[in-house]
């Protein structure tokens, strides 16, 4: 990997995105929607573009040079990505994403484990990926779902969680980053008090990974996802760790080529974690692009992409605060760069529209959270998620853009 940037030149690192130079509605081009997905560097694109044009093969499957290039691509950018969150390779599932590896911990660990009387924890503020395939579990075994409730702030209440953690409690499942709230949760803190109960933990990092060091040996889960195409990398890239000695006790969740070892009609043996839970060929330009947004973030480093998205928060909290009518949801401590906001006497719907119209990308909608919205007493929200390649310019055009917004809409 490359060495770590002292001082980025932002201005500098933001060229290297093609799209931020395009024009929406006739104005110029402001991404604030990188919680729902990240725009990609030129490193990516061009690695992607390279392995089709130069190394384009399947892996693990042919004796040929090209065969041996893509394997060696594929396994490089394991190892990188394994590195960059501190973990082995040996323990790091290659997946097309958050949701899928949510889904393999579910199908491959709960199901075959919990039974009925037992209870999965979740949290108020979780994404439908991380709500929905526990369900589908529970329904099938007779386990049952309870909810840790929030702070008035949009906090986890960790007195809640404590209050939960009985001992009919065998999986605990914690989003690290809320993506409506940008409400940072003490993940670390949560584990260790799940292991101290016997809980298994499993960490959604789909928010937390593009936007904060994350160190996955030094918050102690059991298990953590993420997905690739919120860091940079393209989609259909993703991960899951889980601890050893678990993904060495699991059943494959799908079957096929490359996760055995070898196949009889009478019996199947299995290869080893992580080969055991890849059936299939992967995507592998899409994981080899993966590898190349992993070494730019290391590049700029992550400690800077942090400080430099508080900075940005900052700035647009105070334009914000200055337009009247304007109700932000989700003031937690720390929060991440992730503003989830209405405008008095505006649909988030219509409001968002009006800014495509001044060239401004907002999601407006429930964000796969609709427990968390029936929670705040809304349908929607307008969100703007912010990313080191914005700038304090980008952040007034915005603000200004929803104050005529509102007099149109009024």
């Amino acid at each position: 990997m490359n060495a770590v940037a002292i001082h980025p030149d932002w201005l500098r690192i933001r060229a290297d995105f093609p799209v931020l130079t395009r024009e929406v509605h006739g104005k110029p081009l402001v991404y604030l929607d990188s919680a729902n997905t990240s725009q990609k560097p030129l490193p990516v694109i061009r690695a992607v573009d390279a392995f089709y044009r130069e190394h384009n093969a399947n892996v693990s499957r042919a004796m040929h040079a090209l065969g041996a290039e893509a394997t060696d691509a594929y396994e490089g950018a394991r190892r990188k990505l394994a590195a960059f969150v501190n973990v082995g390779a040996d323990e790091l599932v290659l997946t097309p994403g958050t949701t899928f590896a949510l889904n393999l911990v579910a199908y491959s660990w709960a199901l075959p484990r919990l039974q009925e009387g037992d209870t999965i924890l979740l949290t108020r503020m979780e994404h439908h990926a991380n709500i929905v395939p526990w369900q589908l579990v529970a329904q099938r075994n007779g386990a049952r779902i309870r909810v840790v409730e929030l702070t008035p702030e949009g906090a986890l209440d960790l007195d809640d969680l404590r209050r939960k953690l009985t001992p009919d409690v065998k999986l605990l499942a914690v989003t690290h980053v809320s993506n409506v709230l940008g409400t940072v949760n003490p993940v670390a803190e949560i584990c260790r008090e799940a292991r101290r109960c016997g809980v298994i933990t499993v960490v959604d990092g789909s928010q937390a990974l593009p936007h904060r060091p994350v160190d996955i040996a030094a918050i102690g889960c059991d298990f953590y996802a993420f997905t690739g195409h919120k860091m940079l990398g393209p989609t259909g890239t993703g991960a899951l760790w889980g601890r050893r000695e678990h993904l060495k006790a699991m059943p494959p969740f799908l079957g096929g080529g490359e996760m055995i070892r070898e196949v009889r009609f009478e019996q199947t043996v299995f290869n080893d974690p992580p080969h055991k839970f890849e059936a299939g060929t992967p995507n592998i330009a899409g994981v080899v692009g993966l590898g190349a947004a992993v070494d730019y973030l290391y590049e700029i480093g992550m400690g800077h992409i942090e400080a430099r998205e508080q900075a940005l928060l900052a700035h647009a909290n105070a334009r914000l605060a200055e337009i009247p009518g304007l109700r932000v949801f989700g003031n937690a401590p720390g929060k991440a760069a992730v503003i989830s906001f209405l405008v008095e006497g505006a649909h988030a719907h219509d409001l968002a529209t009006l800014l495509d119209l001044e060239g401004v990308a907002v999601r407006a909608g429930h964000h796969c959270a609709h427990p968390l919205m029936a929670h705040l007493g809304v349908p929607a929200t307008c969100r703007a998620s912010l990313a080191f390649w914005n700038t304090h310019a980008e952040i007034d055009h915005f603000a200004a853009a929803i104050g005529r917004c509102r007099k149109l809409l009024a």
